[in-house]
């Protein structure tokens, strides 16, 4: 992780805008249920609706439109983040979801599908937060905490990027949700957490001015849904995503949640 590259750009990157793949006939997968495992703490890819209680977002917009082209009827389940990739690692759900960092030591345990998005690293405050902008002055505030999950890619950024390279720096404070680091924000238990800029945009637009992003990138991934190893999913899914890239599809999706939805309206 030492290597990660910062970068400046935009919170967050189409992948149709990258793709050229052309449109091709989908695999039908005859109607079979596939059972989804997500966390619903990370807006605005997957949550809750607070008004109707509704599982919604980006995520599953797209799991519809994927379901409806290779002919698959879904079954959601939800699991804590921690839990999730040995789970579909055990074979315990047929597929993962909830903007998974596609990693290297990670395909040890699941296969990934091609990325369906690319998103950048940003730093998530309090509205009200002057002491810091960035992760060097950050780290200049001896008694500054960050919020973070454990092994997560946040996790390894707060690390080697904004502290000494210690994993075990006590200004690390773990939650087992994301939504809790960030309840923990705003409560001032913690004073930063790091996001990529796809779930720390939904959050800063629910706050109504309790939150913020601040600082440059430090350094993209790319997001794929997760299946046991040697999963015969993998394909048709591969297959759709590209479609969906190439006719824009998730450029729609991107609009629809990035720009147009209203958190808390």
């Amino acid at each position: 992780m030492k290597n990660i590259i910062l970068a400046i750009g935009t919170l967050f990157v189409s992948l149709a805008m990258i793709t050229g793949v052309q449109a091709q006939t989908l695999p039908d997968l005859g109607g079979k249920s596939i059972v989804v495992v997500t966390e619903n703490a990370y807006p605005p890819l997957q949550f809750i609706d607070p008004k109707t209680g509704d599982q919604i977002g980006w995520e599953y917009d797209a799991m519809a439109e994927i379901a409806k082209r290779l002919n698959f009827k879904v079954e959601y389940q939800n699991i804590s983040w921690d839990a999730m990739i040995q789970a579909v690692s055990d074979g315990q759900y047929n597929l993962g979801m909830t903007g998974i960092t596609i990693k290297e030591d990670r395909k040890e345990k699941v296969d990934f599908s091609d990325a369906y998005m690319r998103s950048e690293m940003f730093m998530l405050v309090r509205g009200d937060e002057d002491r810091f902008k960035d992760g060097k002055s950050f780290a200049a505030i001896e008694d500054g905490l960050v919020g973070a999950q454990a092994g997560t890619t946040p996790f390894y950024v707060a690390v080697y990027n904004v502290l000494d390279g210690n994993e075990q720096n006590p200004r690390i404070k773990l939650f087992e949700t994301f939504g809790a680091s960030v309840q923990a924000l705003k409560t001032g238990d913690v004073d930063l957490v790091l996001t990529d800029g796809t779930a720390g945009r939904g959050y800063v637009k629910a706050s109504d001015g309790g939150l913020k992003l601040v600082g440059e990138a430090m350094g993209t991934e790319d997001f794929g849904f997760i299946f046991p190893k040697g999963s015969d999913l993998v394909e048709p899914f591969n297959a759709a995503i590209k479609q969906l890239l190439t006719d824009g599809t998730f450029s729609a999706l991107d609009k629809k949640w990035f720009l147009d939805y209203k958190f808390g309206e």
